[in-house]
């Protein structure tokens, strides 16, 4: 299997409009790489370059040995799995399924049926076989799509939101028999989504654009656990991980009357911005006869969303109104408007530069 590479991508369709500013990236045999990012970011752009749907303004695209940049798709040997499912509503699911086999003159009939056959076997659709898209349900329509892909055991695959038409509970369903089908596939996968649990689910890397630009480009668990910078710390994650600008003061990073302690760092920045997310920080229950940490920060409640396991409680800072912090507390008590202590782990902080959002520590 070949190994797909980006260098130097490029897209401008004006001087205010670069959807994809020099991506360069590479991802081997057996890989799954998600593009994850916001709407506009430039994903979908960098997806419908490599298929050729697109040409860059500049920069190369290889798969294996082969420069493919000014190659036509068909050419490229690639299979793109759409939004839309883009299947033939007056074709069976067989039909669509051999459609693309079908243009290969070197495959014969009956090299088609068993290709189809298996593939049809894997995704469940031996039953369905007969029907058009029509009278398939969302999910099915989908495996059919998928499953037209496959058949043609290309050297890359591509996949476009695949599962943004589906329903919470048939995306979940439908997710892990991607995550199941993939992990036996060996030809490299680029999947766009802006969804960040299809993104740390399904992927060996992620990569996270803003603005036309790789922010991070690591596996999923160094994404959530070491953000490269304020942006990915503040996309990553839900509930969203609270970024707080703090004043710098001796060795401290000051929240009201509550001083942070700050990592060592060759010169001390007037402000800093400190990150920690909600399921990091903790909480002292003076209310159990727990003695309060000296360092614990107090501040009131004003709002509790219950989220079934915890309670997303916000919490006002005492003495700084501006700042909120939100913690996952349990939910084995009822939360009004009263003073709590929370607790930031050291060990569970992270720090960006105010200016460049850049990680520091």
């Amino acid at each position: 299997m070949a190994k797909l590479q980006l260098k130097d991508l490029n897209k401008t369709y004006s001087p205010k409009v670069v959807p994809v500013k020099d991506i360069s990236l590479d991802v081997s045999e057996g890989e799954f790489l998600t593009l994850l990012g916001p709407s506009g970011c430039g994903k979908s752009t960098t997806l419908r370059l490599i298929a050729g749907l697109e040409q860059p303004t500049r920069g190369e695209i290889r798969i294996g040995d082969r420069n493919v940049t000014d190659l036509r798709p068909g050419d490229r040997d690639i299979a793109m799995v759409f939004q839309s499912y883009a299947l033939y509503p007056h074709m069976t699911v067989y039909e669509n399924m051999a459609s693309s086999l079908k243009l290969r003159s070197k495959i014969s009939s009956g090299e088609i049926n068993r290709l189809v056959t298996e593939v049809a076997a894997s995704l469940g659709l031996t039953e369905l076989i007969d029907r058009k898209p029509g009278k398939l349900s969302g999910g099915q329509r989908q495996r059919v799509a998928l499953g037209r892909a496959l058949v043609r055991q290309p050297e890359v695959f591509l996949l476009d939101e695949p599962l943004s038409n589906l329903d919470a509970l048939l995306r979940e369903k439908v997710r892990a028999e991607l995550k199941q089908l993939f992990s036996s596939q060996k030809a490299p996968v680029v999947y766009v989504t802006h969804d960040q649990t299809e993104a740390m689910t399904l992927s060996t890397k992620v990569a996270v654009l803003n603005s036309g630009t790789v922010q991070q480009l690591d596996p999923p668990h160094l994404i959530y656990t070491r953000p490269a910078n304020q942006f990915v710390a503040g996309f990553v994650g839900s509930p969203q991980m609270n970024l707080l600008v703090l004043k710098c003061q001796g060795n401290f990073a000051m929240l009201g009357d509550f001083g942070v302690p700050l990592p060592n760092m060759p010169t001390l920045p007037p402000e800093i911005v400190l990150g920690i997310r909600p399921e990091h920080v903790g909480f002292e229950d003076a209310e159990a006869g727990k003695i309060a940490a000296p360092e614990a920060i107090k501040g009131e409640v004003y709002l509790v969303e219950n989220l079934g396991m915890q309670n997303l409680v916000s919490v006002r800072v005492k003495g700084v109104e501006s700042v909120t912090v939100r913690a996952l507390l349990p939910n084995d008590r009822h939360w009004n408007s009263e003073i709590v202590e929370l607790v930031f782990p050291p060990q569970l902080l992270h720090w960006f530069d105010v200016k460049t959002g850049d990680r520091l520590q």
